[in-house]
This record gives structure tokens, C-alpha cells and sequence, in this order.
């Protein structure tokens, strides 16, 4: 089997790897985007594809949550526009980095998506919990905050689940299902239109992200089938040590 076979072959699996992961737990991005690094992909070109892979596990999963976000459709224009005004200057952002700046700031995004996976649970929890005594002021401020976690969207991918449902627990929202398909609708618009202004600047790797794309479906497919026999809590560990590992291999390599 030749070399670009391998690359591609190595992109589909941690696609399948990752895609499972973000059906189940999350933390699918602490696969996929090393293995476009490590394939060859620049590291924005490598963080733009990796948004590009991401998306089909977003859509699928907010048609598939569609009956408990209809209940909340009043917030959706509001949120679709935070979306995509706050994804397009991630994007933008983003394509303002030299691959050397990004190779600094990785691991640093990097950390906080680990420490928001490690510990997102409990925030979305005290927050569903105490949102209701911000009043006026908590939606206010909910409001600046999604539009602050959007650009972070479009400007580094992991870790944005995450804080969308920390966003919609300050926001008053308790239901969880209506919150996780919420989620997803706006991680899905972020993405689209991060990607549109990814490749109007011609920087997503087609080849390889679509080898990861692929991947990145049937995963997230195949686990939500097989949801029922996987351990979630002994995965939520396995996700927690290889981010950490990640991250520690990002420092050394931008500050050693």
C-alpha cells in the first residue's frame, strides 16, 4: 500500500475514532486534528479542516434532536445569527495567523478544551441551577457570551459544545435535550459558515478532510447505534488522559 493510501486510510480511522467519540462523550477533535498534523496539513489548514470534518456529526445529530429544539424555535433566530456573525470572524481570525503564531496558541486551545471537558458537567450544572437569579442581566450577558463563544467556534473547534450549553444554562434553559439539539444546531452553522470562509481563503485540505469527513460519519453513525453497550464513563477517562497527552506534546513541541 503506497503513502498517500496510508495518509488516507490513517484520516478515515481517526474520522471513524473521532466521530464515535463525539457521539458518545465529545473530545472527537483531540483525534482528528493531530491526524491532520500528522498527515502534513499546516496547522490552520489543519484546524480549518478539521472544523470541515466535524460537520456532519453536528447536523446529523440536530435533525435527530429536531422534535425537543421545535419546542424552543422563538430562540433560533437569535442564536442563527449569533452563529454565523460570531463563526465568520472566527474564521476570519484565524486566517490572520501565520502557522507559526497557531502552533503557539494550540496548545493553549488545547488545554481549554481539556479543562472543559474535565469539568464542563459540573459548570452546566451550576449554572441551570443559579441561572435564574441573574435576571435581565444574566440574558444580557448570555447574549455577549454566546456571540464571544461562536467566534471561538469559528477560530478553533474543541471544546465548543461545551461552553454553548454553559451559555444556555445562563440563558434559563433546563431541558437537556432541547439544550444538546440547540447545541448542535449552532455548531452546525458555525461550522458551515467557517468552512464557506475557510474556502474562500482556499486554506481546508479537500483531500485529506474528506478522508476524515467520511470517517467522521459512519463513526458517529455506527456509536449512536451502539451507544447502549459502551461504557460512557471509562470513555470519558480514555478522552480525558489522551488530551492531556495531546496537550503536553503540543507544549513541547511550540516552547521546548
Amino acid at each position: 500500500m503506497g503513502d498517500q493510501a496510508m495518509e488516507i486510510l490513517m484520516l478515515f480511522v481517526a474520522g471513524v475514532i473521532g466521530g464515535a467519540m463525539n457521539s458518545l462523550a465529545g473530545g472527537g477533535s483531540f483525534v482528528t486534528f493531530p491526524a491532520l498534523l500528522l498527515a502534513g496539513v499546516p496547522p490552520v489548514a489543519a484546524n480549518a479542516t478539521n472544523t470541515f470534518a466535524s460537520l456532519p456529526g453536528y447536523i446529523s445529530g440536530a435533525i435527530a434532536f429536531w422534535p425537543a429544539i421545535s419546542r424552543h424555535r422563538s430562540r433560533l433566530i437569535g442564536y442563527a445569527l449569533m452563529a454565523v456573525l460570531g463563526g465568520w470572524l472566527g474564521a476570519e481570525l484565524l486566517l490572520t495567523q501565520s502557522d507559526a503564531q497557531f502552533e503557539r496558541v494550540v496548545p493553549w486551545l488545547m488545554l481549554i478544551a481539556v479543562l472543559l471537558f474535565v469539568f464542563g458537567g459540573r459548570l452546566n450544572a451550576m449554572l441551570r441551577t443559579h441561572a435564574g437569579g441573574f435576571g435581565r442581566l444574566g440574558l444580557v450577558l448570555a447574549a455577549a457570551l454566546l456571540f464571544a463563544v461562536c467566534v471561538y467556534g469559528g477560530f478553533f473547534n474543541a471544546g465548543l459544545g461545551i461552553l454553548l450549553l454553559a451559555v444556555f444554562a445562563l440563558n434559563g434553559l433546563s431541558d437537556l435535550s432541547a439544550m444538546n439539539g440547540l447545541k448542535l444546531c449552532v455548531s452546525s452553522l458555525v461550522a458551515l459558515v467557517a468552512i464557506v470562509r475557510f474556502g474562500l481563503g482556499d486554506t481546508i485540505a479537500w483531500f485529506q478532510g474528506g478522508a476524515a469527513f467520511a470517517g467522521t460519519l459512519i463513526g458517529g453513525y455506527v456509536a449512536a447505534r451502539l451507544a447502549h453497550l459502551i461504557p460512557v464513563a471509562v470513555l470519558r477517562i480514555g478522552i480525558i488522559l489522551l488530551g492531556v497527552f495531546l496537550t503536553v506534546i503540543f507544549f513541547f513541541k511550540a516552547y521546548a
